[in-house]
């Protein structure tokens, strides 16, 4: 399988403006993969603290707007083939160029520092970060080596009221289908509806769907009908007849 790390850089090197040609450079530097690609993974985890530098990195994590603009990104089919040949199934249409360049620093760096390391720079870039920023650390998680280190992280992130993080995490993004519990999974999507956020943009929405899920929807749409409030449209999809009939259903 191909390293999504370098597909992801050359996406990037396509589309970063002329003008920001140094600040990829200096991607490359503060993240290793200027100097370190073809090591091997052992080699690099093991003197990545004798070269990493995280006020430089948080430097350029954070120039990244003012440097690359906030376009919407848009992906050509071959690289949307490239990204699913690397292993990754969420969608990054929606990212803007921005968001793509703090990404790639984020999975950059992680195949070359070591665990605590990273696990530190994730939460400082989260927790110092601003709303975009936060977004980016989060639609980075997939693609971060040992993921699941970051269930925390991610939970803490679907607590917020800020629709943008929100769907950062729980829209068109494999990791809490991946990676969260059952129950943090089950109110991810209780607090989408709740959003306003639709089921479909839910990653493995399908194969987490479970009786549980089924009751807490019932429930969710109970209270709702008793306050005289409308019920999401797509309740629906939560309901486990709704996947027995599909299942079911005669091709025409």
């Amino acid at each position: 399988m191909q390293d999504i790390s370098l597909r992801l850089l050359e996406i990037l090197s396509r589309r970063i403006p002329p003008a920001a040609g140094s600040w990829l450079e200096r991607v490359e530097a503060v993240t290793g993969a200027g100097g370190h690609q073809d090591d091997a993974p052992d080699e690099v985890v093991a003197g990545a603290s004798t070269w990493f530098n995280t006020d430089r990195f948080l430097a350029t994590f954070t120039a990244a707007a003012r440097v690359l603009g906030k376009a919407p990104l848009g992906l050509e089919a071959a690289e949307r083939e490239a990204l699913t040949g690397a292993g990754f199934t969420g969608a990054v249409d929606g990212w803007s160029l921005d968001e793509l360049g703090r990404i790639t620093m984020m999975v950059l760096v992680s195949r070359r520092l070591p665990a605590p390391e990273l696990e530190l720079l994730l939460e400082t870039c989260y927790q110092q970060g601003d709303s975009r920023e936060r977004q980016a650390v989060l639609r980075a998680l997939p693609f971060v080596p040992g993921a699941e280190r970051f269930v925390a992280l991610a939970i803490e992130a679907c607590r917020t009221n800020e629709l943008p993080i929100f769907e950062a995490i729980a829209c068109e993004n494999p990791y809490p289908a991946a990676c969260f519990p059952d129950l943090n999974f089950n109110q991810m999507v209780l607090k989408a509806m709740f959003m306003g956020v639709a089921l479909a943009r839910i990653v493995g929405l399908e194969r987490r769907r479970s009786s549980e899920l089924a009751r807490m929807a019932e429930d969710f749409a109970s209270e709702r009908r008793a306050a005289g409030r409308s019920v999401p449209g797509d309740i629906g999809l939560l309901s486990l007849e709704h996947e027995h009939e599909r299942a079911t259903r005669i091709p025409e």
